[in-house]
């Protein structure tokens, strides 16, 4: 079989959502760069795995995926016996409830909270407070759901680690990185719930890969 590769910049959420997942099924892959800076996800090499030229694209043997969500799903499918099971059977009700709350309610408000107060002032910009005090009071509504939600249940599909869990850290991971952590702090159950799943070796292993800075675009 050829490698496993994973395209994307290392440092992109998405990306590391997906990174999480072969990660914690303790599968090997190649990270392929991809850099959005320069284009390179609109070139017809990239456009051949995923036509809508966006991160993450991953080849599984003869499998070219994207959409990370899917990816991950696929992944935690295919290989289910493969170390953590990211699908429990008695978890299905409550995962695929939590699955789209985080597509539907968590995603659309963490991330271009991250985006303005992470990536913005890497590439030079300052965030916008408008932006930021919308998504941060949006987010702060989300995660007061979380917060009642996760005082009743270990993992957000209950006494298990799953697939709805693992689709929330690379976000959570950058949040916490940002002057707005305290909306992860202030709420013991979520701070509790943070604090153990990334704790895990798995999401270890995966944040030891992530650079801490967006390295220089390649010379044209």
């Amino acid at each position: 079989m050829a490698p496993r590769k994973l395209y994307g910049m290392p440092l992109s959420p998405n990306v590391v959502r997906v990174a999480t997942v072969l990660n914690e099924k303790g599968l090997d892959f190649e990270s392929v760069p991809v850099d959005v800076r320069t284009g390179a996800h609109k070139q017809p090499e990239f456009l051949a795995l995923n036509p809508f030229g966006e991160i993450p694209a991953l080849e599984d043997g003869d499998e070219a995926l994207y959409e990370s969500r899917a990816i991950n799903r696929y992944i935690a499918s295919k290989y289910k016996s493969d170390g953590a099971d990211l699908l429990p059977a008695t978890a299905s009700a409550k995962l695929e409830v939590w699955l789209e709350v985080e597509s539907h309610h968590f995603y659309p408000n963490v991330s271009p909270l991250v985006f303005q107060l992470l990536f913005r002032p890497m590439m030079g910009g300052a965030p916008d407070p408008v932006v930021v005090d919308k998504h941060a009071h949006q987010l702060a509504k989300v995660l007061d759901v979380y917060e009642d939600h996760l005082a009743k249940n270990k993992y957000l599909a209950g006494d298990e680690f799953s697939l709805a869990d693992a689709n929330h850290m690379s976000y959570l991971f950058c949040l916490s990185q940002t002057t707005k952590a305290g909306l992860i702090d202030e709420r013991p159950h979520v701070k509790a719930w943070w604090e153990g799943i990334a704790a895990r070796p798995a999401f270890k292993k995966t944040v030891a890969a992530i650079p801490t800075h967006l390295p220089p675009p390649p010379s044209a």
